[in-house]
């Protein structure tokens, strides 16, 4: 796996893997159920990405959607692809909300609900809650 990939923690943050994609746990939440949605190719452009990574990538949003459904239900979802710092092909994947949820003994509140999601505001897991919360949202990674 390339850089991008590990510095969001892979392996222990993969929720699932397709051909071309992973679905990471986000180590920094922006907001509870934060992922990271991943390219496998070394590309450093969306453009570059093969053919099939696009009809895939179908695949990969509907997993994150009812995963992210079930656990924090959330009212909107964002995704954002910064690539700023990170070079290869990503989403940032944020579940929105108005009211905060709550898990693991703490709270999570939106802090950009309704504007944009605020980035800065993120809660660091500890390596023990990225294994917890990692195990609560793959079941759902599944598709019924």
């Amino acid at each position: 796996m390339h850089e991008t990939i590990c510095k969001f923690g892979y392996p222990d943050t993969l929720l699932a893997e397709l051909d071309h994609w992973v679905i990471l746990l986000r180590p920094a939440q922006v907001t509870l159920g934060s992922l990271v949605l991943a390219a496998k190719s070394d590309a450093t452009a969306y453009a570059a990405l093969p053919a099939a990574a696009f009809a895939e990538q179908a695949v990969a949003v509907a997993r994150i959607e009812q995963a992210l459904a079930r656990f924090c239900k959330y009212e909107k979802i964002n995704y954002l692809m910064l690539m700023m710092v990170d070079p290869h092909v990503h989403f940032h994947v944020i579940p929105r909300y108005s009211s905060p949820r709550s898990w693991g003994g703490m709270e999570f509140a939106d802090a950009g609900w309704p504007g944009p999601p605020d980035l800065g505001n993120a809660v660091k897991l500890t390596p023990q809650q990225i294994v917890t919360l990692t195990d609560e949202i793959t079941p759902g990674m599944n598709l019924d």
